[in-house]
């Protein structure tokens, strides 16, 4: 390689990376948007469609339901046609039945419309990130990828505001509240044309000379891909056989656990939070939900300086650590003042939305990019799946048990993630993303040949 020329992964930051950044970021917003306005319209659509705590979970959960099919069909589709085409069909599908949602009758229809809209958001979650990663230089993919969580809570936040003020509409502002979402969503459609493919999906395809144009029309004429493909004839071997090889097993698991341990409680409880803080005390919430919302955003901005600071294994251990010990305390002053539970909930909260930044960043790092989609697809599934029954059992566990006792079985739920990443939790960071997939370099080396370890994997599920 000449002086002057750079590879993909050590490219100076283009027009080109805030572009692919800002779509991706704003599936980000839609997502957390989508989510957080079903906590708000639920409290004005529970009482005029008669839904008892069956109902109130099933469409709380609906759009995680959606998420975890979404994220595991369209994440391995992702590896056999190509990123680029979903990243635009998914977002005509979410614009169409966010707008749908508007006229519905009743629960079941909602419910259905719910699935359809986390179908798409799922797809994102896999083709967006993937996209992301594969276009971003080594320096800035952990800050891109974490940021989508500080955009995600930004969409949260907003829709917590959109829906206080919409709540003042009438009897059906829970019908403009969730037609809201199709603001944003329309706006990511159309931006969202003419996106080009990923050079390094097309490289594991063969397909090294369209790369090449990608990378020099988009990147520059002095980037170069810096990869080939040594097993074109053969691309798509691996699917879902790969993720659970010899090789790739452990951090298939670790990559699932981690992320549902994190997003049950955090689905969980944010999708009824307004029930929550009137069981804490708070019968007038908005200073206590208002305090919640600064402390997530907050959250999320300081967790970018954490993944800049500490290790992604360091950071998750110590994150998993406080959350786990503060949601127990939180469930032990039950009987207590309820603005000391506030304080345990607001740090439980900052360190939550901190910790989510890895759950965007860790997965597009465990996995090669033959597989990266459904990789990630697979992590997504798996956490939102459990994010949907936990989201669908909160409701019904709060009125049989109670704030304490469910409290204590998020606690748990996060000390399970705490062990698994005490076992399984790689480092990858300031690995080129090539590296960081490889699991045969878990000490951090520099890798000997980006596709050895890819071999490996192959022969372990022939």
């Amino acid at each position: 390689m000449s002086e002057g020329t750079f590879t993909i992964d050590d490219a100076p930051f283009k027009k080109f990376h805030f572009r692919i950044a800002g779509l991706t970021f704003g599936s980000s917003f839609c997502d957390g948007y989508s989510l957080g306005i079903i906590a708000m319209a639920l409290t004005f659509l529970g009482p005029q469609l008669e839904l008892n705590a069956m109902w109130s979970g099933l469409i709380g959960s609906s759009a995680l339901i959606g998420l975890f099919a979404g994220a595991l069909v369209l994440g391995k589709l992702s590896d056999r046609i190509g990123r680029q085409k979903i990243f635009l069909v998914n977002f005509l599908l979410i614009t169409v039945v966010t707008i749908l949602q508007f006229f519905v009758n009743g629960p079941a229809e909602l419910f259905v419309l719910r699935l359809l809209i986390g179908f798409g958001l799922g797809g994102d979650y896999a083709v967006g990130t993937t996209l992301l990663a594969e276009f971003s230089p080594k320096k800035y993919r952990a800050p891109l990828l974490a940021s989508l969580n500080v955009v995600w809570t930004l969409g949260y936040v907003a829709s917590n505001f959109v829906g206080y003020y919409l709540g003042q509409a009438g009897s059906d502002s829970w019908r403009w509240m969730l037609v809201s979402a199709a603001v944003p969503a329309v706006v990511v459609l159309f931006l969202r044309i003419g996106t080009p493919e990923s050079p390094r999906w097309l490289v594991s395809k063969g397909r090294a000379e369209e790369a090449r144009l990608i990378v020099k029309k988009h990147l520059g004429e002095n980037v170069e891909m810096g990869e080939t493909s040594a097993h074109a004839e053969n691309p798509s071997d691996l699917g879902f056989r790969g993720l659970f090889s010899k090789k790739l097993r452990k951090r298939t698991a670790f990559g699932g656990i981690f992320k549902l341990t994190l997003v049950i409680p955090y689905f969980a409880i944010y999708t009824f939070l307004p029930s929550i803080l009137h069981t804490m005390g708070f019968k007038q919430n908005f200073f206590a939900d208002t305090m919640l919302n600064i402390f997530l955003l907050v959250g999320a901005i300081v967790g970018l300086w954490f993944l800049a600071k500490f290790s992604r294994r360091g950071f998750t251990i110590g994150a998993f650590t406080i959350l786990t010990v503060s949601l127990f305390s939180l469930s032990l002053l039950h009987d207590g003042s309820q603005y000391f539970m506030l304080t345990f909930f607001l740090i439980f909260t900052f360190f939550m939305s901190a910790a989510s930044n890895l759950t965007l960043v860790y997965p597009a790092e465990l996995f090669p990019t033959e597989i990266r989609g459904t990789g990630i697809g697979m992590v997504t599934a798996i956490s939102r799946i459990g994010s949907a029954i936990g989201t669908f059992l909160l409701p019904l566990s709060l009125n049989s048990f109670g704030l304490s006792s469910s409290m204590v079985g998020m606690a748990i739920i996060l000390l399970i993630g705490l062990i698994a990443s005490i076992a399984w939790a790689p480092e990858t960071k300031s690995l080129s993303l090539n590296e960081a997939s490889d699991p045969m370099l878990e000490g951090g080396q520099p890798a000997a040949g980006s596709h050895a370890s890819l071999q490996r994997i192959r022969e372990d599920i022939k």
